[in-house]
């Protein structure tokens, strides 16, 4: 919103309080990862056998096995008790429920609640936040957060277990939606969106300069978020069970509503919903903390812009007339199908740390490291070769690495420790892939929806991407069917969304679409094989249409999701 940048130019654009926001805003990113990869932590394990009629001294066996002791597979016989080798001394939900073998389908479903929670949060607080403000839901987010795990202590049966995880999923979010959405539309409306600490993001990317929002929030998010989850199982070990992971993890966010008295409310939002002195007010905040004197009369002329401006906008048009028109409908249906394949990736892979011949919980920090990596690829990338170059290609190379991750693990030769390197070595590079994707793919969405609706657009793209991770735990559990099934499935949907990439336009360089008539008509003499770096300098400058200041300022660095 231009009057609010021109008012944070004299109030400070980049000074105490924006870096005091940065670091609150840093310190939510590491919780939030510590929350979300909550569902994995609580859920390893370990090498298991059966105890039925065994000996103090018996040998555990080298794998893990459901039947009792010299039972062949055809065997009938049940076993009704398990020993376990726990990895490091951490004691899972898993190993003290015996949620195995024949009970595993009770972890998997209580899994997919927290993300049945997830999308039912996400619809709810971006409904409350459109009523009571960014700042109050973001609080209440990360109390319901800190609720669910700590309900999830008490879980002593499936029911329990399904409950408190689908209230912790509530609270769950890949948290970046808002500023996504809010940072490139200059309409007064309030999309559909966001969680835990995508209330955060907004505010910080509003009350920062312009020129600093890409490099210091993607900074923050991949510095941060990455330490989290490369800490998250460490702090399992170090606490020795998944009761004192959830304890640990979740008292913390209990500091967050002190960020009430710190962080200031979205004056976009208050400006909305008419708001005008209680936006000013904000404004005059920021301007004392940063040590700037603005006079009244820059307030009061302040209110009377965005009061006129308020009377000259339309109702725009709603999330339905991106399926009206032939080419606008298909383009909406790949970044449904895009984004639901590669947050089912992302998640799945994320969380696929065991069975690989190392211990999951190194593999999980090795695999937290391409979080920052990703990031700064991003941004060194993807304005040179474009959008639809880095979304395809970067689901084509992870889609090949799952594949041969999937071949290596049909070898059925994992006990060398050449082939275990090999294989951790291609899942994390693997991951690699897979975050490069993600956050690729979401400033894709971003651009090519057209304006007047892109908020609920890309909203709506999101969620049911976020939706679709429901089926990663089940994905995962098909392991237990035959070993390299996850990654046939995970392989073959990479390439699957690589090839769906081809088939829309780019957005490099050109000018993004305002209407709806604009979005039917973007891209069409473009084919499947027209990339960005592939056209040349003088063509760039010459032909292609100027990208306006609407349309720059649109283009936000996806680094910023995770």
């Amino acid at each position: 919103m231009l009057e609010v940048d021109k008012m944070l130019v004299k109030c400070g654009d980049f000074s105490r309080i924006q870096w005091l926001m940065l670091l609150l805003f840093s310190l939510i990113n590491l919780l939030s990862a510590l929350h979300y990869y909550s569902q994995t932590i609580i859920s390893f394990v370990p090498k298991y056998w059966c105890a039925d009629g065994l000996d103090a001294d018996f040998e555990p066996p080298p794998k893990s096995s459901c039947l009792p002791l010299g039972a062949n597979v055809s065997s009938s016989a049940k076993c009704h008790s398990y020993n376990y080798q726990l990895f490091m001394g951490y004691q899972s939900f898993s190993s003290e429920m015996n949620w195995i073998c024949d009970n595993a389908w009770q972890l998997t479903l209580g899994q997919s609640m927290f993300f049945v929670g997830s999308v039912v949060g996400t619809l709810l607080l971006g409904f409350l936040a459109d009523i009571l403000g960014r700042v109050p839901i973001m609080i209440v987010a990360n109390l319901i957060a800190m609720l669910g795990n700590m309900l999830t202590i008490f879980s002593s049966n499936l029911t329990l277990f399904c409950t408190f995880r689908l209230i912790a999923g509530f609270a769950t979010d890949s948290n970046f939606l808002m500023m996504y959405i809010l940072g490139e539309c200059s309409d007064f409306f309030l999309p559909l969106d966001c969680e835990l600490n995508c209330f955060c993001l907004y505010t910080v990317m509003e009350y920062m300069r312009p020129s600093l929002r890409t490099i210091g929030l993607s900074i923050c998010i991949g510095v941060f978020y990455c330490i989290g989850s490369m800490s998250a199982p460490w702090i399992a070990v170090l606490m020795g069970s998944w009761r004192g992971y959830l304890l640990v993890t979740s008292l913390p966010l209990s500091l967050v509503p002190l960020f009430y008295f710190i962080v200031p409310e979205s004056v976009q939002w208050l400006v909305s919903k008419q708001q005008y002195e209680r936006a000013a007010r904000c404004l005059k905040r920021v301007a004392k903390i940063n040590g700037r004197q603005v006079e009244e009369r820059e307030y009061e002329q302040f209110i009377e812009e965005c009061k006129q401006r308020q009377q000259t906008v339309q109702s725009a048009p709603n999330l339905l007339g991106l399926f009206k028109t032939p080419r606008l409908r298909r383009n909406t249906l790949i970044l449904f199908f895009k984004s639901m394949v590669i947050t089912l990736c992302y998640d799945a892979v994320s969380r696929n740390v065991q069975g690989l011949g190392i211990s999951p919980f190194v593999m999980f920090s090795l695999s937290a490291t391409t979080i920052l990596p990703a990031c700064l690829l991003l941004i060194a990338l993807q304005d040179r070769i474009g959008r639809k170059a880095m979304a395809s290609m970067s689901l084509l190379i992870s889609g090949i690495l799952i594949s041969v991750t999937c071949i290596v693990l049909f070898a059925a030769i994992s006990e060398n420790n050449q082939t275990t390197t090999l294989l951790v070595t291609l899942s994390v590079v693997g991951r690699f892939g897979v975050t490069v994707a993600y956050n690729s793919g979401a400033q894709y969405a971003t651009e090519l929806i057209p304006t007047c609706v892109r908020g609920q657009g890309v909203a709506a793209v999101h969620v049911m991407g976020y939706a679709f991770t429901f089926f990663s735990a089940y994905i995962l559990y098909t392991r237990t069917i035959f070993s390299p099934l996850p990654e046939i499935i995970l392989g073959v949907l990479s390439l699957l969304g690589a090839c769906l990439c081809l088939l829309l336009p780019e957005t490099l360089h050109r000018t993004l679409p305002a209407s709806l008539e604009d979005g039917e008509n973007f891209g069409k003499n473009e084919h499947w094989y027209t990339f960005s770096f592939m056209e040349k300098r003088t063509q760039s400058v010459a032909k292609l249409a100027p990208v306006d200041a609407k349309s720059q300022a649109n283009s936000i660095d996806s680094s910023m999701y995770m």
